[in-house]
């Protein structure tokens, strides 16, 4: 069965075909329970996480929490694998899901809510009665950010710097640099919370460049940040007012954290390069750190481009929000504008590794028919692209990407093949 629900129509040429092929290799690789399944393992009372063990014995109590897209999934493979050893569990994630022990309860992203608020405090409660002698599994995925929030006033917050961040095109960094410090969760303050119970936080880093204190704003890793750091972000930007606290930097509220990632996007071009290979091509792996705008992403992989190839990248395409009432996604712009630029029978694709490229798609797989395809459709490509209304003209042209949600989330993947 193909991740990808509209392959067969996506799947027009040999060369779309390739394309799509390559694609589904990278997201089987970073599927959230098959990832938990290969990382954690149980024999007897010692548990091991990726090479690393813990003695159950001696704990009283195993809690697991887990907050964004990927925390569903992990969740219910966790507890198929622990199952009775584990005391009492919530996740807050896209999706609901009924499990024996964890609760695991649908919140929203990207933006926060006041039902993320209310979800939040009841992962505070049960935090707050944790001890030292208790081990807690913390799920930290992408979306994490938005879905945990507290205290209230983030809410109301953080819903204003979500909107002025897109509108003025803040990296992913700036803006989790603010975020950490509007909340008492994020930027290691849920480490202080749990202090001094032991805690694994289980990694699914969403960021370009793998910087995995960043993912959901780092509420279990060491904030390197300040007050300072967010403000200056704040005034360089024009962002607004905000009411800012310092994040914990006392270092004992760690001494008994373990994180350990166990996905990124590195994993998915990696199996991506290897599955373009079998195909007989030569790979150019660009890197997991992409940022640029559209067109400059798209120049900077054809610049790798030679007969035969396939240059992979992954990242996050800087776009500045400036218009309203379009309907599409990052991923799509970035498509669009790649096609605006395709040589000769060359496939381009952009891919939101959680399907859900700001709507039900995931993106786009374009080729250097599009063009015509969507003038043909009487639209313009130029107009299409400044008003930030990708998918109707993708729709169009046939060349829009469904998954649904797979349920990960390491950024976006970029690919551009050559036959």
């Amino acid at each position: 069965m193909h991740r990808i629900q509209n392959y067969t129509a996506l799947a027009r040429t040999p060369a779309r075909r390739d394309a799509l092929d390559i694609i589904e290799a990278g997201l089987a690789s970073i599927d959230t329970a098959a990832t938990v399944r290969r990382s954690v393992r149980l024999h007897g009372e010692r548990l091991e996480i990726a090479g690393t063990h813990w003695d159950l014995s001696r704990f009283r109590n195993i809690h697991v929490i887990g907050f964004g897209k990927a925390s569903c999934a992990a969740s219910a493979e966790l507890e198929r694998i622990l199952g009775e050893r584990i005391h009492r569990g919530i996740a807050l994630s896209a999706e609901a899901r009924v499990c024996q022990t964890i609760d695991i309860c649908e919140a929203s992203h990207p933006v926060p809510s006041e039902q993320n608020v209310q979800l939040t405090e009841r992962l505070v409660r049960q935090c707050e009665g944790i001890n030292s002698d208790d081990l807690v599994i913390a799920i930290v995925s992408g979306g994490g950010s938005a879905m945990l929030t507290w205290p209230a006033s983030e809410f109301t917050q953080g819903v204003r710097l979500y909107t002025a961040a897109n509108r003025a095109g803040l990296s992913i960094e700036e803006l989790n640099t603010v975020r950490k410090h509007i909340s008492s969760l994020k930027g290691g303050g849920l480490a202080k919370l749990l202090y001094p119970a032991t805690v694994v936080g289980l990694i699914f880093s969403d960021i370009p460049g793998d910087a995995p204190n960043l993912v959901a704003s780092g509420p279990t890793y060491s904030d390197p940040t300040t007050i300072a750091d967010a403000q200056t972000i704040i005034e360089r930007y024009h962002l607004g007012e905000y009411e800012l606290r310092e994040t914990p930097k006392e270092s004992r509220y760690f001494d008994h954290v373990t994180n350990i990632v166990l996905t990124s996007n590195a994993v998915a071009l990696d199996a991506m390069a290897t599955h373009a290979r079998t195909l007989g091509y030569a790979v150019h792996l660009e890197g997991a750190d992409l940022t640029e705008e559209a067109l400059e992403l798209t120049r900077r992989l054809q610049s790798h481009a030679t007969g035969h190839s396939v240059v992979i990248a992954g990242g996050e395409a800087r776009l500045v929000v400036t218009t309203s009432g379009g309907v599409g996604g990052r991923n799509q712009h970035v498509a669009l504008s790649a096609a605006t630029a395709l040589a000769a029978g060359q496939v381009f694709a952009a891919i939101a590794s959680d399907g859900r490229d700001n709507g039900e798609t995931a993106g786009a797989l374009i080729d250097d028919g599009t063009t015509a395809r969507a003038t043909a459709a009487g639209y313009s490509v130029p107009d299409t692209l400044r008003r930030l209304n990708e998918q109707p003209l993708l729709e169009a042209t046939g060349d829009l990407v469904f998954t649904g949600s797979t349920g990960s989330n390491v950024s976006d993947l970029y690919l551009l093949l050559t036959p």
